[in-house]
């Protein structure tokens, strides 16, 4: 095992390596615990392996744990006493990792964490691994998108996803370093809450900070769906959108809508079919006995009106 390596994977040459779909010896059962089916990013990185598993011959056996962090780690049981190859999990709460990965490591499982970082990443065993991209990069990406387009100055209100999810805290860290900078000290947080990834919360949050009166020039969203929230609060109280800047981040299939209709000015592409593949490449590889990197980190990519339809598939 290789545990310090990183391996920043580009999205083409993920799609490269995979398009002639290896097929294993033999078939592979693999047991998939999803944080929660009703999520447009987690959908596409649920889908993109479920279409990956079944180009290679590998047989999912996919959860939805409906956001509870006791009915996932049922599953996680479940999988053990049923004895799959390998296990893959989008956990619920990052911080609840650690009795996971005892579970599967008591069992002799390997276990890939996708997407979401767990809290125990530098100390996980030999045969499990983490796969996603590195949110150092995201909120970062974002924000200085939003600080060259307010001309580094301006009041913002940042959304953010559930306290509970690293991804979460290290956007909004990011948001905070770069506002920390000399060329963006100019933006001030006017105020800083959770609307938990939620379209409907993101858009019930805006909703009461413009009857408070609250004044903003940008909105930065840890995620497209709280900014797709925020937009249609924002267009029912009749603000004009191009008078707003709204940052988000995944690039989904709807906020390159809302950026196609002139709506979303900023987002970030995040690789979820791509995280996807290269986490079962990894479990595979495990299941076969053989080494991985300890982490997998796939590009973000910034994602603006002028380069948004590179995006669109």
């Amino acid at each position: 095992m290789k545990k310090i390596a990183l391996a920043a994977l580009a999205t083409t040459a993920i799609a490269t390596s995979m398009l002639a779909g290896p097929a294993y010896a033999k078939e592979l059962k693999i047991g998939v615990s999803m944080a929660l089916f009703d999520d447009n990013f987690l959908t596409v990185l649920r889908k993109g392996m479920e279409s990956y598993a079944k180009e290679t011959g590998v047989s999912l056996q996919v959860e939805d744990a409906k956001n509870e962090v006791g009915q996932q780690l049922n599953q996680i049981q479940n999988f053990i006493a049923s004895g799959v190859d390998a296990i893959i999990i989008n956990p619920v709460d990052t911080d609840a990792t650690v009795s996971m990965s005892d579970d599967a490591s008591a069992a002799g499982i390997p276990l890939i964490y996708v997407n979401r970082q767990p809290i125990n990443l530098e100390m996980l065993p030999d045969n499990q691994a983490f796969v996603a991209s590195n949110e150092a990069d995201s909120g970062t990406l974002q924000t200085k998108e939003v600080c060259r387009l307010l001309g580094g100055k301006g009041k913002v209100v940042v959304m953010m996803g559930e306290l509970s999810n690293q991804a979460a805290i290290q956007r909004t860290k990011d948001i905070h370093d770069v506002i920390a900078t000399p060329e963006c000290s100019g933006l001030e947080i006017v105020e800083e809450q959770t609307a938990e990834w939620s379209r409907t919360k993101g858009n019930d949050l805006m909703t009461n900070w413009l009857s408070a009166g609250l004044k903003f020039d940008a909105v930065i969203s840890n995620n497209d769906e709280m900014a797709i929230g925020a937009i249609q609060a924002l267009k029912a109280a009749g603000r004009p959108m191009d008078k707003v800047v709204v940052a988000g981040i995944d690039a989904t299939a709807d906020a390159l809508a809302a950026m196609k209709a002139g709506d979303l000015d900023v987002t970030v592409f995040q690789d979820a079919a791509g995280q996807g593949k290269g986490a079962i490449d990894a479990a595979v590889k495990l299941a076969e006995g053989k080494d991985v990197d300890q982490k997998v980190w796939v590009p973000f990519k910034l994602v603006v009106p002028s380069n948004m339809n590179e995006f669109m598939n």
